[in-house]
């Protein structure tokens, strides 16, 4: 049935494109933790398949939000081949691969190639301020592990920031073919498409996905799919597909919630969305810690009004 905000079945996955693995709606995974902070790979897995059936195109793997910073080199490999193992061959899994030196990521890029995963997610040098000719050579030496690379510029967590003109030259790399676009300009969408129209500008901020699919970004990885993905997904179609306005209601229920991707506290934010929408979050590794009180209760009432208005 569809509710007030529009939410419909979520249906007519065309399945893995081959060629933009990064199309679509695509769940930022969290990394879900026992109590005693172990990775919990069967809440993964069960994680990875629930989303799946629930419409999300792909899955984008031990990036910010599930905390890779915190993972053993260990967790992270077999993080990965968790996803992999659990993803239907028709959803796509994008790696992250970022790290403080080009040697490491060139390491997880030639993992990922082995593990099975459909393309690469990479941050630039996050240890320094790299100079461009740097960000060029660290992006190069990703490129070479062969998998297709998707850039992601987002300069709240790093020192580098993927301007339009240094992604013009980043793109000339064979196999640098998408960016996920967190720097929260969305007129940068436009810059980059006339500056490198070989390449896919994807929404990498949850509060920006209206403004940047409206215009044309080929996808949106996101956070708060791993909450409430049917209502995400519609959300996305419904802006891809050219209906801004019959998307109108569902975006103003759920932009309270969209609007905590971009704050310090995000991956705790949306561990605690989960819970309360009735999935598991878990906990965070330190140094993060819990919502506050008062943070953690406007939180309830925010998706309790967005779960009622889609089973209106």
């Amino acid at each position: 049935m569809t509710g007030a905000t529009g939410v419909a079945d979520v249906d007519g996955i065309d399945g893995v494109d081959g060629d933009r693995p990064w199309r679509g709606v695509v769940a930022a995974l969290v990394t879900p933790f026992t109590a005693d902070l172990r990775v919990d790979f069967d809440r993964l897995q069960e994680h990875v398949r629930w989303l799946a059936t629930e419409g999300c195109d792909g899955f984008a793997v031990a990036g910010p939000p599930g905390e890779y910073q915190t993972l053993t080199d260990g967790e992270r490999a077999d993080v990965l081949r968790a996803v992999v193992a659990a993803a239907p061959p028709d959803r796509s899994v994008l790696a992250n691969v970022s790290g403080y030196g080009s040697h490491q990521s060139a390491h997880w890029a030639e993992q990922a190639a082995r593990a099975g995963a459909d393309a690469v997610l990479a941050l630039p040098p996050t240890g320094y301020r790299a100079r461009p000719a740097e960000v060029v050579a660290h992006y190069r030496e990703i490129a070479a592990a062969g998998l297709p690379v998707v850039a992601y510029n987002d300069p709240g967590e790093t020192a580098v920031d993927l301007t339009p003109e240094l992604m013009a030259t980043v793109a000339e790399i064979d196999g640098l073919a998408a960016v996920q676009e967190a720097s929260g300009d969305v007129r940068r969408l436009h810059r980059i498409r006339v500056l490198c129209p070989h390449v896919d500008v994807l929404a990498g901020v949850d509060d920006l996905v209206r403004e940047l699919v409206v215009f044309g970004a080929a996808g949106w990885i996101g956070g708060l799919p791993n909450a409430l993905p049917r209502q995400t997904v519609c959300l996305y179609r419904r802006f891809a597909g050219g209906d801004p306005a019959g998307a109108a209601a569902l975006y103003a229920t759920l932009y309270p919630l969209l609007s905590w991707n971009s704050r310090p506290e995000s991956v705790q934010a949306l561990k605690c969305t989960m819970e309360i929408a009735g999935r598991y979050g878990g906990p965070c590794r330190p140094p993060r810690v819990p919502l506050p009180a008062v943070d953690a209760n406007r939180l309830r009432r925010d998706v309790e009004r967005a779960l009622a208005a889609v089973a209106d």
